[in-house]
């Protein structure tokens, strides 16, 4: 009795290490007495156990932090970054038998990028060009784990700390900027006008009758603002006018 249960055991142990189910985004490497077989899943996995090695890997995308790193920008500016890697496995066999820890070596290999690039670019564009950085470093990353299987489909520059004399430095240059342009919008706009003066002065120059109307019309605006009572001349070729007029009925 006792032989048949230690008989039960060792088989149920034999096919728990016999048997696996993969997930659709699981593979297998195999290994048989320590040679790469080839690469199993998804679905039921069958191996000899103690002769057979089965390894998981994943294949979805897996977003990695990279912690902040200290450095210092090509114009000498001491900095503090971080960034966010996207990668994935395309080739389980490569990630397994190349690398070690395909995952430590992939976050080692982004902190000393991140720090070869961000110290390689001046300050000004590492804030105003965040998106040339992110496709260098995630080209560089790409071609370095290529040969381990690897796909780095993206990198985020998350963070960059400055410090806080830098910080008030760029607040003065960003007010500076914007004091600059009030006075260009005001300069401009000073120039239009005068061209429009200048036009204005030209035809009323041109047309005297203008003038006269121009006039009339400041004084309607002057009466309907304020309650007042205008006097003006009238011109005396008008009065004459008016005074050689005969009556009807007159000789």
């Amino acid at each position: 009795m006792t032989g048949t249960i230690i008989l039960i055991l060792v088989i149920l142990v034999l096919l728990s290490k016999s048997i696996y189910v993969l997930r659709e985004y699981e593979r297998g490497v195999m290994f048989r007495l320590g040679r790469l077989t080839g690469v199993r899943g998804p679905g039921f996995i069958l191996i000899i156990p103690f002769v057979d090695r089965l390894v998981r890997v994943q294949l979805r995308i897996v977003a990695m932090d990279v912690p902040p790193q200290d450095v210092i920008t090509k114009d000498n500016v001491s900095v503090k970054v971080n960034a966010v890697v996207y990668f994935r496995v395309f080739e389980p066999d490569k990630a397994i038998v190349e690398v070690e820890d395909y995952n430590y070596a992939t976050s080692q290999l982004s902190q000393t990028t991140l720090r070869s690039v961000i110290g390689s670019a001046e300050l000004d564009a590492l804030l105003s060009e965040r998106e040339k950085i992110n496709q260098e470093l995630q080209s560089i990353l790409d071609r370095a784990t290529d040969s381990w299987g690897i796909k780095v489909s993206a990198v985020e520059v998350k963070h960059v700390d400055l410090p806080e004399t830098m910080q008030r430095a760029i607040a003065r240059q960003a007010e500076a900027e914007r004091e600059r342009r009030a006075k260009v919008i005001h300069a401009e706009g000073e120039y239009q006008a005068s061209e429009k003066l200048s036009q204005a002065a030209h035809i009323l120059a041109t047309e005297p009758t203008s003038v006269q109307l121009r006039f009339l019309q400041t004084l309607s605006e002057i009466a309907v603002e304020k309650n007042s009572t205008i006097v003006f001349p009238v011109p005396v070729d008008i009065i004459q006018h008016f005074l050689g007029m005969k009556k009807p009925g007159t000789s």
